[in-house]
């Protein structure tokens, strides 16, 4: 395992140059095998301005934390240069983010001093392609305050089977608690926050590029509009799977189902009742 060192965290911007080149350039072919590296900025402080912004779009409160999803998409900006200057076996634009869960072992001051790795997890088949993850930590000294993984699907022709469905003992007895109006601009206005500039969520016509009927909102934004509005613990667990696409503007309903140490939650579109996001949180 080869360790990149950073005093501060590199601009997402920077790789997007490389990211274009890979439209021209393709991957070339053969076993696919994940760099054995891992990126460290090796201590920084958040920039309270930045994550006041970060929590307006998201619905936090600004009370002198950090929500550890702010890390996560701090960490963002490791993996886009983990893919772009390493020998990264797959093309960045394509790739779908399917899951992303974050553990936060307790509070983390805005003030305190921190250090972010980031490093790729294990190759995994998918039955419409190839999976992988990134493995985040986020430390204050020597103690993790932060863990996070991000998976991703590369689509691509495969052998594979689809995975049996597991089936639910019951499903969660979800309950509305509000329905949000979100607005066209939405994927704008975390971009410039989170520096995910990904052309699918910034404007109709560029989403059209690729595929899509108007832009969609980031999945990230999603979550953390979710957890937001739910009371979180101290110390707690927020895994969540990315459905279908939220298309910008869109009405949904966020719903919950409370559990002991346990809150199950969807966001779905109102009028179709077609899931964008499912999760849940658990106490630690």
């Amino acid at each position: 395992m080869n360790t990149r060192h950073f005093s501060q965290l590199p601009k997402p911007y920077l790789a997007y140059p490389k990211v274009i080149q890979g439209l021209i350039f393709k991957k070339p072919k053969g076993e696919k095998v994940l760099p054995q590296v891992e990126y460290v900025v090796d201590s920084f402080k958040i920039d309270p301005n930045h994550l006041k912004a970060y929590n307006e779009v998201c619905g936090f409160k600004n009370n002198g934390y950090i929500p550890a999803i702010y890390l996560a998409v701090l960490s963002q900006s490791l993996q886009m240069h983990m893919m772009t200057s390493e020998a990264f076996p797959f093309a960045v634009l394509g790739l779908v983010h399917i899951r992303n869960a974050v553990k936060q072992t307790r509070k983390i001051g805005v003030n305190e001093q921190l250090s972010l790795s980031c490093k790729f997890g294990e190759l995994k088949p998918h039955d419409k392609g190839v999976q992988f993850d990134f493995i985040t930590i986020a430390k204050v000294g020597n103690d993790v305050v932060m863990e996070g993984t991000t998976t991703y699907l590369s689509r691509q022709k495969t052998d594979a089977k689809p995975a049996e469905k597991v089936k639910e003992d019951s499903v969660p007895n979800y309950e509305v608690q509000a329905v949000w109006d979100v607005s066209e601009n939405t994927g704008r206005r975390y971009a410039k926050t989170s520096g995910d500039f990904n052309l699918i969520h910034i404007h109709a016509l560029t989403a059209k590029a690729f595929g899509f009927k108007q832009a969609i909102a980031h999945g990230m934004w999603s979550k953390a509009r979710a957890l937001a509005s739910i009371t979180l613990p101290d110390a707690y667990e927020a895994d969540v799977w990315f459905k279908l696409p939220m298309y910008l503007p869109s009405k949904v309903e966020f719903l919950t189902a409370q559990q002991p140490k346990q809150i199950d939650f969807l966001i779905r579109n109102e009028k179709t009742q077609k899931p964008h996001v499912s999760g849940v949180i658990k106490t630690l």
